[in-house]
């Protein structure tokens, strides 16, 4: 189901996941409801969270947009993640916020089928002379359409 559309998603989910979703909430409403679990026990604080969260939960239910999941992300950051205690130390204080900027950059490239270096590579090359209003012309999205184009004429 990952190819449909959302429309497709959406109507998927309202007739299989929607039904099970609201058993879900019933059973969990019920146990909450018998008093069987004390509300600081493990079972009693998990319970309460879930009926917090339920709304955002099951917001995917109501947008075919939605992803169920962000498994795409986590697999993005992984890396990082997974080095983050080795580069705990990488410099000054502000070191942190720079390399997710660039982490993030570097990401919304592969997740755009752009390979991060050529684009950091031009992209760098051509900052110094961009002002702000020209930064959104350089973002990674807008860069392919523009890499895109230049392509077409140089082939024509």
């Amino acid at each position: 189901m990952s190819r449909a559309g959302p429309q497709q998603r959406q109507a998927v989910r309202a007739s299989h996941s929607r039904m099970i979703a609201e058993r879900i909430h019933r059973a969990i409403t019920r146990m909450k409801r018998s008093g069987r679990h004390l509300p600081k026990s493990a079972m009693g604080r998990a319970i309460d969270y879930t009926l917090t969260m339920w709304p955002m939960l099951t917001v995917y239910l109501a947008d075919g947009r939605i992803e169920i999941d962000n498994n795409p992300v986590e697999n993005a950051i992984r890396p990082t993640a997974i080095g983050k205690k080795n580069w705990l130390f990488i410099g000054e204080a502000e070191a942190g916020q720079r390399s997710a900027i660039l982490f993030t950059i570097i990401e919304a490239c592969r997740s755009r089928g752009i390979d991060p270096q050529t684009y950091l590579r031009d992209v760098l090359t051509r900052l110094p002379t961009l002002t702000n209003w020209q930064i959104k012309d350089v973002a990674p999205e807008a860069w392919a359409k523009a890499q895109a184009l230049t392509d077409q004429r140089q082939a024509a």
